[in-house]
């Protein structure tokens, strides 16, 4: 069989094209090794960690801020706008985070614990709450915003720790409340 002689560039392509293919796969390991990923399980805990970690902080700030003086007529009022706010808002929330969750597969990373519309929100509520201490000094009004807000966090995180508790080491493809 006659062999016909490969041209210059034809070579060049032929080591361009392995070459390529070799750099495809290191990044794809590289990518790999630097992607975040985590199992189910773990983003089943990470959310309600986050949202209880969140609301403790939040709570605690407002009690510094609130002090001792008005402190029960206070804390009951922020826990009755809490709980509100946790019923029809953050309930409903927790609950479609959780069937996002449901919905991944293992080795997704964890920022996708909460889609990026969410990371915006958290970013917004952070943004509200600097310009709010710096228009005006934290005390009482500041710190029963910060108590509600955390113990709405804290309430809602009950969703999260039940799928947990439940699912969090299972196959299980849906979330039912």
């Amino acid at each position: 069989m006659l062999k016909i002689p490969r041209s210059p560039i034809q070579e060049m392509h032929n080591y361009s094209s392995r070459i390529s293919a070799v750099s495809a796969i290191s990044h794809q390991k590289y990518k790999n090794k630097l992607k975040p990923g985590v199992s189910r399980a773990m983003h089943l805990f990470i959310a309600p960690f986050i949202w209880t970690a969140v609301g403790t902080l939040l709570m605690v700030r407002g009690l510094g801020w609130i002090g001792f003086s008005m402190t029960c007529w206070v804390l009951l009022g922020a826990v009755f706008v809490g709980t509100i706010k946790s019923l029809t808002i953050l309930d409903r929330s927790a609950k479609k985070t959780l069937q996002r969750i449901m919905g991944l597969n293992d080795n997704t990373c964890i920022g996708a614990v909460y889609p990026w519309r969410t990371w915006l929100l958290v970013i917004l509520m952070m943004a509200s709450g600097i310009t709010l201490r710096s228009l005006t000094e934290p005390g009482l009004f500041i710190g029963t915003v910060y108590f509600a807000v955390g113990w709405g966090l804290l309430l809602s995180s009950r969703h999260g720790w039940a799928q947990w508790l439940q699912r969090g080491h299972t196959s299980y493809k849906g979330y039912k409340d």
